[in-house]
């Protein structure tokens, strides 16, 4: 393996375990589950910005957090699938974060919006077939507000932040 593989690779380790440890601290106060959803881990969702790493990341973290957590197997399968393809649609938005423009880029807001749709779209059907969680409209409503929550608001200001510091932590030019 060469110096960048393992690098990458060691990204993608490390923001899966960020991944699990954030679903469980939501996990842990009720968040993280079942028709009200705000997992602070879905702010990782910003990350495929920064790096490929990030998309098999948070695929396998967001693997591991619904197994673990206990949840069905078509939301172990789905819900896992949303988030890879949420992953997917932001590290293809990735031209829109331009690092040299200073302040508030404006196209940056479109960077959290393929796992919102992804996780709004998807999620519902998962609580309503896997769960029984009726009616489904409503599983539309709070899911979609929660992936506002975790990768609207929180992902924008974890990727604003970590605009910053992107040269020193996610160094994809080796």
């Amino acid at each position: 393996m060469n110096k960048k593989s393992i690098h990458l690779l060691t990204q993608a380790a490390m923001i899966a375990a960020l991944y699990v440890v954030l679903t469980f601290v939501a996990n842990a106060l009720g968040l993280a589950n079942y028709a009200v959803q705000v997992r602070f881990s879905e702010a990782l969702t910003i990350l495929p910005l920064f790096t490929p790493a990030a998309i098999p990341g948070l695929f396998v973290g967001c693997l591991i957090s619904n197994i673990l957590t206990g949840c069905a197997l078509p939301d172990i399968i789905f819900g896992s699938i949303a988030t890879l393809i949420g992953a997917l649609g932001t590290r293809k938005l990735r031209s829109i974060w331009n690092t040299s423009e200073k302040g508030f880029p404006r196209k940056a807001l479109l960077a959290p919006l393929p796992p919102i749709i992804a996780n709004t779209v998807i999620v519902p059907f998962v609580l309503r077939y896997a769960y029984g969680i009726t009616p489904l409209w409503l599983s539309f409503l709070t899911v979609g507000a929660g992936e506002i929550i975790s990768c609207g608001v929180l992902g924008l200001l974890l990727a604003f932040t970590l605009n910053k510091y992107r040269s020193q932590i996610f160094q994809e030019n080796f």
